[in-house]
């Protein structure tokens, strides 16, 4: 038996109908349906995403240009032993010599947007004339962003040497426009040095051997064995024989090049070559050329003729 007993405040039988779902939304897909609207058949899209995926597609064209940009930076903070910028470019030179072309892809690996960079360490007491050559050859067959650095281990540099790449492009700021950046650093060093990657690279040593590295990039190395052959041989001769040879080494390669131009052009035969870029550098470093046999100085008036040693010359007055 209850203490206290209570009437009933409602009917005792009480129906609540409760949902099956949190949300109910109009079938689209069901034919006649009052939402028509938001139905796209055949193929069409809603503006609103049309309007979204452009959006996406130029926040991402601008990233990858942020990063490209952001990759150069990188690579000029990380660039070893550059402590004053005297940044040039050239802006290239009239004459053709080669007409192939190489896969930079193939050669210098997969641009992934950074700027790829070839450093050069050069001592400003014996200036790397053939390189200077090569990169007036670069930069009439690629988009070249050069730069020149000095550093701290070298007290002075000729104003000649600081603008030797010629003037600065006016689109230098933006590294991601161009294919190659060429850098080169006076300093100190007792032989000349290259590096492309920068970081895990173990340097290039010597100016034969980095011209030759250059000289693929033209796409212009001999396809015939023995021409190869015989361009890498007057190349060491030039080098070890008349630049860094004895008086009478040097009197020994002036007459066989003298010989060999009295039968040809170049010393390949009709084709201009890396073997008449590096024994002409020799040559004008030795004297100037101004003590050359006859051909040599018809020869190295026909280098001069192309355009690609002003820069050469202008370093020896």
């Amino acid at each position: 038996m209850s203490m206290y007993q209570v009437k009933p405040v409602s009917p005792g039988e009480i129906k609540i109908d409760l949902p099956t779902c949190m949300y109910k939304l109009p079938n689209v897909h069901a034919q006649g349906t009052s939402c028509g609207e938001h139905a796209f058949q055949n193929g069409e899209v809603d503006p609103t995403v049309k309007v979204l995926e452009a959006r996406q597609d130029d926040i991402l064209k601008r990233l990858y240009e942020l990063k490209a940009t952001v990759d150069g930076l990188t690579k000029t903070v990380t660039t070893p032993d550059a402590d004053l910028d005297a940044t040039t470019l050239s802006q290239g030179v009239s004459a053709t010599v080669f007409k192939g072309t190489a896969d930079l892809d193939c050669l210098l690996g997969k641009d992934l947007g950074a700027l790829r960079d070839i450093v050069i360490n050069a001592n400003p007491s014996n200036p790397p004339l053939s390189l200077l050559v090569l990169h007036s050859l670069l930069c009439q067959r690629y988009r070249v962003l050069s730069a020149v650095h000095v550093h701290s281990s070298v007290t002075s540099v000729p104003p000649t040497l600081l603008s030797c790449l010629g003037p600065r492009h006016t689109d230098s700021y933006t590294r991601h426009r161009f294919e190659l950046g060429f850098t080169l650093i006076w300093k100190d060093v007792s032989k000349l040095q290259m590096k492309f990657n920068t970081q895990n690279m173990c340097p290039i040593e010597g100016e034969a051997n980095v011209a030759r590295f250059l000289y693929r990039l033209l796409g212009a190395e001999p396809q015939d064995p023995v021409l190869a052959t015989q361009m890498d041989s007057w190349i060491d001769t030039a080098v070890f024989q008349l630049a860094e040879g004895s008086g009478k080494e040097q009197a020994a390669v002036l007459r066989s090049l003298n010989g060999a131009l009295g039968r040809s052009p170049w010393l390949l035969g009709q084709e201009f070559s890396l073997a008449d870029i590096m024994s002409a550098c020799c040559v004008l470093q030795v004297n100037n050329g101004t003590s050359a046999p006859p051909n040599v100085q018809r020869w190295l008036k026909s280098c001069q003729n192309l355009g690609h040693f002003n820069c050469a010359y202008a370093l020896l007055h």
